[in-house]
């Protein structure tokens, strides 16, 4: 399936503030992107942290190993039906985010979700963790696959993107994160 093809608007972004998050979770993000970044284990990642209802995540199309505040988002709310993402920040959120906040909220164990887009590492571990279908990312489809594969286990490739591991907290899924680059 090609992206490039369909021209869908997978869901609306509405901002509740374009001020920055002052979330005591920002440092724990920045940590996680420098050290995902410096190990050589990512370049182009997504990464979210649960702060009671809301979530924090990254905006798109940042470098992981130089987060700074200004480039998370803090996401309020999202209805899946209506296809509406309120958000507090001034950047743009990533395709993903929406995902994001479904597994946050779905799953109340999750409260760290580590998305590493990577083709090339996602073909090598297709045969060995669960994988997704492929779907149009952005839209509820390709939400319901990943929490599908969620299902089994704590770390999944999302077929033709990267490999998502998830935690209750973020050094449970750095840990997963090493153990699965260690293979």
């Amino acid at each position: 399936m090609s992206e490039k093809n369909i021209s869908i608007i997978p869901y609306q972004t509405f901002y509740a503030s374009k001020e920055n998050s002052n979330s005591p979770f920002i440092p724990e993000i920045v940590r996680a992107g420098k050290k995902l970044k410096e190990s050589d284990i990512a370049t182009d990642a997504i990464i979210s942290l649960s702060y009671g209802r809301r979530i924090l995540v990254n905006a798109e199309n940042i470098d992981i190993g130089k987060i700074r505040r200004e480039d998370l988002l803090e996401i309020v709310d999202f209805d899946p039906v209506k296809r509406v993402l309120l958000v507090m920040g001034s950047k743009e959120s990533d395709i993903d985010a929406p995902t994001h906040w479904m597994i946050h909220h779905v799953r109340d164990e999750v409260n760290a979700v580590v998305q590493i887009n990577d083709k090339s590492w996602a073909e090598k571990l297709e045969k060995k963790l669960p994988t997704t279908k492929e779907q149009l990312r952005g839209t509820f489809e390709f939400t319901k696959e990943v929490l599908k594969a969620l299902r089994s286990s704590k770390k999944i490739v999302i077929k033709n993107r990267g490999v998502l591991f998830v935690g209750s907290n973020m050094k449970e899924v750095e840990d997963l994160i090493l153990e699965t680059h260690g293979e």
